[in-house]
């Protein structure tokens, strides 16, 4: 099956080579396409990956959504089997790739996330990442009766059942927006445990009261949107 990286990134040059060698080869030398889906980057990040063999698509308005999207439009003109989204901070441990890519080159699943809480090191979430992790799973809960883990970055998800869910968020609902809408269209959802560590520089989200207000406010509208 052919699989695709996407790596939403918003100046993340000091991480990215961490996180593209932990890939492994891609391109023509493997079997990964790596995309980093660059969201107005001013550090280099952009060319950097350039450098390292990995694709850009670029998005300049901010917003994580956003960034996977280019991702997509990138992917879609050459579509790949399974799409893999995983931040580019270097949190996220790549050998644990094929525990979320297995699932569904089984056939056993459509979509498979990555649950952060089980193996992941005490003190790479953040105090407003718990809470706001709580606060997600409990209204989708709610909402649903589906009991969700993790709201975490690290998935992958069939690329036909991607296009089914016609994402449109673009900004910090996406998550949210993607696993409500997973439950509505009756898709085979998987948790597996995966490692998580702490990100290698100062997160533009959970690292700023800003950042955390607003993206709060994001994932509760997306609860309400796309109930």
């Amino acid at each position: 099956m052919r699989i695709a990286v996407l790596l939403p990134c918003r100046d993340e040059a000091a991480a990215l080579p961490a996180v593209i060698s932990g890939l492994g080869p891609h391109g023509e030398a493997g079997r990964l396409r790596l995309v980093l889906c660059d969201n107005g980057s001013t550090d280099g990040s952009a060319d950097l990956a350039r450098s390292l063999g990995v694709e850009v698509a670029t998005e300049p308005e901010r917003g994580y959504g956003g960034a996977v999207l280019a991702g997509m439009a990138l992917l879609r003109l050459d579509p790949p089997d399974i799409v893999v989204i995983m931040d580019a901070d270097h949190s996220c441990h790549a050998a644990d790739l094929p525990a979320l890519t297995g699932p569904i080159a089984r056939g056993e699943a459509d979509l498979v996330l990555g649950e952060r809480l089980s193996l992941g090191d005490p003190d790479a979430l953040t105090p407003p990442q718990r809470a706001g992790n709580r606060v997600a799973t409990r209204v989708i809960r709610a909402q649903t009766g589906h009991r969700y883990a993790d709201m975490g970055p690290f998935r992958a998800i069939r690329w036909t059942s991607l296009e089914l869910l016609a994402m449109q968020d673009r900004t910090w609902g996406w998550n949210v927006e993607m696993q409500l809408k997973a439950l509505h269209r009756g898709l085979r959802v998987v948790e597996v445990p995966v490692r998580n560590r702490r990100r290698i520089g100062r997160s533009k989200i959970s690292g700023t009261v800003r950042g955390v207000v607003t993206a709060g406010a994001k994932i509760l509208y997306a609860c309400w949107k796309y109930r």
